[in-house]
């Protein structure tokens, strides 16, 4: 982020998606409730847009767009588990949910179903997928990653 005109009041996610164009970082609720915009702030779920950009300066911040492989453009085994999983429907969500399972699987290799609906609690989804998303979750987790 250096030289971007950052003001001490934007959001990571206002950051993010306005100043470096990394828009599969969603904004939705714009408050902390519904989980949409949540990114890897050193390896730790973080609602970007309840986070001021000044506060991750010299930190490794990773958004969806940072899981698939740089080498070889494959997608993370999350997002592939996702897609074969069929664990979304308008995807809105999506990848704010992968971005705390993959938080969750760097922590706890084999999450129980308890664990994954415990880091997932604060996502909110309207379309209903939750249970195809514990299923991508844990074909991911039983894999080994």
């Amino acid at each position: 982020m250096v030289g971007k005109d950052i003001t001490a009041d934007h959001t990571l996610a206002y950051t993010l998606r306005e100043t470096l164009g990394y828009i599969g970082t969603k904004i939705a609720c714009d408050h902390g409730s519904c989980g949409a915009c949540t990114v890897l702030v050193d390896g730790e779920a973080v609602l970007s847009c309840m986070t001021l950009t000044v506060e991750c300066d010299g930190k490794n911040i990773t958004t969806i767009e940072g899981l698939e492989s740089a080498k070889t453009g494959e997608l993370h085994p999350l997002q592939q588990s996702f897609i074969d999983n069929t664990a979304f429907q308008c995807g809105f969500c999506t990848p704010g949910t992968i971005m705390s399972a993959k938080a969750l699987l760097d922590k706890n290799p084999s999450p129980t179903e308890e664990d994954i609906k415990k880091e997932l609690a604060g996502h909110y989804c309207r379309c209903g997928s939750q249970y195809l998303v514990i299923k991508a979750i844990r074909a991911v987790a039983e894999k080994g990653r």
